[in-house]
């Protein structure tokens, strides 16, 4: 397709980053020429998005704490909104972030451009209501789950399921030997992973938890290793800090790296915040431990909302409880404990699970960034 096409991006969260940078690829297979401007991380960067600020600006968890930052968040809308007009951009594409970037795509909806969201917001868990805003906001949804096009068939929300794109990147098959010998770790050793988020406010809240509950099974498994991988210098900062306030010194024992994918594959089990994580987890077939804990008040305010019986994104594909998980105030050192030694002393009892995680992988893969970019691509030919 001839001459040259500007789009408008938004991600706002490290997971959105590599959804961006995966869609970029594809979406240059049909535009060539593509631009990407608005903002993203160090994966869609380095594919040439230009972006007018961090992705950590728009990382915000919860009801109340984005309000302290509605002043920042409001002068990045009206750059945005400024800039993605001065350069003419054909489409905007807002990925994940959505109390930000339906707000952003509902104003250049209104001046006459094509908006499309990826990732649909949560709106079958809590706040439904929202699907009428959603609907006066984009003309193309595109989500990752099967289980999400109903309620947006029944709104006339036009939508394509996609599935997830890490489907197709990861893969079920035995890479744990490789990813250890990258970091130095003995095939022997038993290695359980530790993911409390990407945002500040879940690894301030997790990470101290899952840094004690790793230090008590050294007591009873004194053999045992942990990896924690880190998405930005921040996250990287926070968790060597909680370490230290724990006595220990990031090591051998204590691996802290930079690549969340190889963490994964090097270990044996999982404790890990709820998120794409947990997804990035299933398709690597590892047993996990899912774990959620937000600011009091916000989840005072949630909780009241929620509509369904988990919060684990496995657990929702697969209909049931495959996966423990603890929220809020289970979230402790003792649970997490009684999970790594249940984990220690039964692998046997995951085999019903992985078998599980075997059926969701299959319904998620099929080229979703390829179907993503063909989605755009229909709506930007008929505009």
């Amino acid at each position: 397709m001839s001459g040259v096409k500007k789009f408008g991006i938004v991600a706002g969260e490290q997971s959105g980053d590599i959804l961006g940078a995966s869609l970029m690829i594809s979406m240059r297979e049909r535009f060539p020429n593509a631009e990407f401007i608005g903002v993203g991380g160090s994966e869609m960067v380095s594919l040439g998005c230009e972006s007018l600020t961090s992705i950590d600006r728009l990382s915000v968890m919860g009801f109340v704490e984005p309000l302290s930052r509605l002043p920042e968040l409001l002068s990045l809308k009206k750059r945005l909104q400024k800039r993605f007009f001065d350069e003419g951009i054909d489409t905007f594409i807002g990925i994940d972030s959505p109390d930000f970037n339906l707000r952003l795509a509902k104003a250049l909806r209104g001046k006459g451009l094509k908006t499309v969201h990826f990732v649909s917001p949560s709106v079958w868990a809590y706040r439904e209501k929202r699907i009428f805003s959603i609907k006066n906001s984009i003309d193309l949804m595109l989500t990752l789950f099967p289980f999400e096009q109903k309620i947006y068939k029944s709104h006339d929300v036009p939508s394509v399921c996609v599935g997830h794109p890490l489907a197709d990147q990861l893969s079920g098959r035995d890479n744990r030997l490789s990813n250890r010998e990258s970091l130095g770790i003995s095939e022997k050793s038993t290695v359980i992973a530790l993911l409390p988020g990407s945002r500040v406010g879940e690894i301030n809240r997790l990470a101290p938890i899952f840094i004690d509950a790793a230090i008590e099974s050294l007591q009873r498994y004194p053999g045992l290793k942990f990896v924690i991988p880190f998405s930005s210098p921040q996250s990287e900062l926070l968790v060597k800090f909680y370490l230290e306030q724990a006595n220990i010194i990031a090591g051998e024992q204590f691996m802290v790296v930079s690549d969340s994918h190889m963490a994964l594959n090097a270990s044996d089990f999982v404790i890990t915040a709820s998120g794409t994580a947990t997804l990035e987890a299933l398709f690597l077939r590892k047993p996990m431990v899912i774990c959620y804990k937000m600011a009091p008040i916000s989840f005072a305010i949630g909780s009241r909302m929620l509509k369904v019986p988990y919060i684990g994104l496995p657990n929702l594909l697969a209909g049931e409880l495959l996966v423990p998980e603890y929220l809020q105030g289970a979230v402790n050192t003792q649970a997490l404990f009684s999970e790594i030694d249940n984990f220690m002393s039964s692998f046997q009892s995951f085999s019903y699970s992985m078998k599980q995680f075997d059926r969701i992988h299959e319904t998620l893969r099929g080229g979703a960034s390829d179907k993503a970019a063909e989605a755009i691509q229909r709506l930007v030919v008929e505009s």
